[in-house]
Order: C-alpha cells, then structure tokens, then sequence
C-alpha cells in the first residue's frame, strides 16, 4: 500500500481513538455499573476491554511479540482507581505504536495467525467504532459518528460480518430499518439496535 494509504489508516485510527476517548471523559461517577448494549458489559466492563485492546498494541506492534509471549498480562480489571486515566494511558500508547516508524509495514502474530500491522490497526479501529456508539448509548452521550469511521468501519466488517455472530463475542446482526443511513446500517450488521 501507499504512504498516503498508510496515513489514512492511522488517521483514521487516531480519529476513533479521539472519539473513544471524548466518551469516556464524559462518563460520569454514577455511571460506570451502567448497562451497555454489549450484553453483560458494564460502561466500566466496556472501558476495560477497550484499555486491554489498546495495551496489547505495543508488544504486538512495535514489540512483534507473539500473543502467547504476551500471556495473560492484559486479563482482568485494567482500570484501577481511575479508569479515565488508565484509558488515557492505554490510547497514547496505542497511538504511538501504530505511529511508530514502519510499523504498519511489519507483521503481528494473533492468535488466529499472522497478520498485516496495517489490517490490525483497521480492525482495532472498527473496534473502536462501534464501542464508541455502545459507550455512548449507555452514557446518553452524542452517538453520532464521522461518516468516514463509519464507511471505513463497514468496509472492514464487510468480508467477515456473516461470522461474527458465531464467535459469541456479536449477537446476530439484525435488519436495518427502510431508509437507514450508514451509520445505523453498520450497527445492524454487528447486531446493535440503534
């Protein structure tokens, strides 16, 4: 791909990274038990797997570590006392993996195989996307997405969409409404109901 190619990923990336982000410096004290439409997610469960996701990018990114070398280090509550801290920690250091020299040349090794570094920054940032909405819909906050996270969000989805329900990690994905805009046409493929 080209460098002008590799920008827009990581901008792209650093977009979904700011929007997470202006989420979750909205969540107020009384609402990190909220309900999410992740079922079985808490706002801070959400928070917390989306902090766990942006910690493994260093080993995996500028490190090439393997997910078997990395082990459990990212497992349970990655919050602590201050969850909007921990977050902020974890995105900047995501960031600055992905925004390393090369970095989106290299390969990362996932547990379902190798993987272009430039593919897992695209999946983290659809990722990132759609928890974005799930952060907002729980906390009241404006779920309105960048057009362009949103159409690069289906663009990934897309080829792998019919199986994400089979992981038991999406529910199935449910028919949008007539004359639904892209944004709600993508969280209907990824089993929300906006």
């Amino acid at each position: 791909m080209s460098a002008s190619e590799d920008r827009r990923v990581l901008e792209r990336h650093g977009q979904a990274l700011d929007q997470f982000t202006e989420r979750v410096h909205a969540v107020r004290q009384d609402q990190w038990d909220a309900a999410t439409p992740c079922a079985r997610w808490t706002v801070r469960d959400l928070v917390n797997h989306l902090v766990a996701e942006q910690l493994w990018a260093p080993p995996l990114v500028r490190d090439r570590a393997t997910v078997e070398a990395v082990g459990d280090a990212f497992d349970g509550d990655q919050l602590g006392p201050d969850p909007v801290a921990s977050w902020d920690t974890a995105a900047a250091a995501s960031r600055a993996a992905f925004r390393a020299p090369d970095a989106l040349a290299g390969t990362v090794h996932l547990s379902y195989g190798d993987t272009p570094a430039r593919d897992y920054c695209a999946q983290m940032t659809t990722d990132l996307v759609v928890h974005t909405w799930d952060l907002a819909r729980a906390i009241g906050a404006d779920e309105r997405l960048p057009g362009e996270l949103v159409a690069a969000a289906a663009r990934e989805v897309a080829p792998y969409a019919a199986d994400l329900a089979k992981s038991g990690l999406f529910a199935a994905a449910v028919p949008p409404p007539p004359e639904a805009d892209a944004q709600t046409k993508l969280l209907c493929l990824l089993g929300r109901t906006p």
